[in-house]
């Protein structure tokens, strides 16, 4: 991650001036981070950079994430962690406080007082995660948003998370280790739910390390925030969401030595609802979505047809009735103007969409939300 200093323009690197990579406007990338749920790899770094309170939704946007990696730790089992009890026991487990079992004549009723570790899920950061949803349902400004967060901290407490919201010591010597890092995404959007601050590219007062703009890093962040988004957003509602897939080829024959050198397809990011029999392929593509053609100004890139045009025919006929009539969308951000057209081609629409990252947060919501809309409406 780069550091202030590294922020300036420099020969050979992609950042031209401020706020574009390339010739791309980019107001923030702190929001692809924060659907991309990569925020956590940021708070050990120390840059100084400035932070925008509240702006847009970001109580609904950071509600949004932060229950729904709680929701995904609850499918896998949340940690565990080690508790010191002091209590009267029937029988010795850990260590005998003799003081007290003397003081209060316990072994006259066959009893000791013991001090000892138990296993339990009520631990520092289950507790502080779970009064981060129960804090953040008061503020967010959907009623259906804040019940959901409501019901998952019940579903904690249920659980065995009945302990009270942990100090600032407690939370600041939490540390992860290989078999719990599974954690960083829940407790890093829990943190941002008691800050409830979207960080700026702009130097400020807070310490957190600046976003890299290096372009390929970039290409990959946007599709991740992209993949992030529709997930945090559509996976309460039926749909299935997956990120980088790899789909096979209908190969019917083959010669013996074809499996070396034949290239697998992957999307980038598939939708499914089963519901409504709907499955949306979107390819996300860092550059302008149109080129300068042969005979026009301005034309669609061939090359990026024909890949979203084999990923939705390729898939036909394998028994899938979602691939049958599945849509894709090429989408890419926006250079100078707006662009949401399609196309229907042998059964499957091929939608052709911008989005503006130079846009507030709000606006770049939107911008995704009409997208899918209107692959549907069509």
């Amino acid at each position: 991650m780069s550091t202030v200093a590294a922020t300036l323009p420099k020969p050979n690197t992609a950042l031209k001036e401020s706020g574009y990579i390339g010739r791309i406007p980019v107001r923030n990338l702190w929001l692809l981070m924060l659907y991309a749920s990569d925020l956590f790899r940021q708070l050990d770094e120390v840059s100084q950079v400035a932070v925008e309170d509240n702006p847009d939704d970001i109580p609904d946007l950071v509600a949004e994430i932060l229950s729904t990696q709680v929701e995904q730790r609850i499918k896998r089992n949340l940690s565990f962690g080690y508790q010191t009890r002091e209590t009267t026991l029937n029988r010795v487990r850990g260590r005998i406080d003799l003081l007290k079992t003397e003081h209060h004549r316990l072994l006259d009723k066959g009893k000791v007082f013991c001090r000892f570790d138990e296993l339990t899920v009520d631990t520092p950061r289950n507790r502080f995660v779970r009064s981060a949803l129960e804090e953040i349902s008061k503020l967010v400004k959907r009623q259906s948003l804040g019940h959901r967060c409501r019901s998952i901290a019940n579903s904690l407490r249920r659980m065995g998370v009945v302990g009270e919201k942990p100090g600032h010591a407690e939370v600041s010597i939490d540390r992860f280790g290989r078999h719990d890092a599974i954690d960083r995404k829940m407790v890093a959007a829990a943190h941002l739910a008691f800050n409830l601050a979207l960080p700026t590219e702009s130097a400020g007062t807070k310490y957190l390390s600046l976003p890299d703009r290096e372009i390929t890093w970039i290409r990959k962040l946007y599709e991740k925030g992209i993949a992030g988004f529709y997930d945090v957003t559509l996976s309460g509602q039926g749909w299935r969401i997956e990120a980088g897939k790899s789909i096979g080829w209908a190969v019917e024959q083959k010669s013996s030595g074809i499996d070396k050198i034949f290239p697998s397809m992957r999307t980038d990011i598939t939708l499914n609802h089963e519901i409504s029999g709907r499955r949306v392929i979107i390819d996300t593509k860092f550059n302008s979505i149109v080129t300068k053609g042969w005979y026009r100004d301005e034309t669609l890139r061939s090359g990026y047809i024909y890949q979203i045009y084999t990923y939705l025919r390729s898939q036909e006929g394998l028994g899938d009735p979602l691939a049958d009539k599945a849509t894709g969308i090429l989408l890419h951000p926006s250079i100078g103007s707006m662009l949401n057209e399609s196309v229907s081609i042998q059964g499957h629409e091929i939608r052709f969409a911008t989005v503006d990252l130079s846009a507030e947060t709000k606006m770049i919501r939107h911008q995704l939300w009409q997208v899918l809309e209107a692959s549907h409406e069509d």
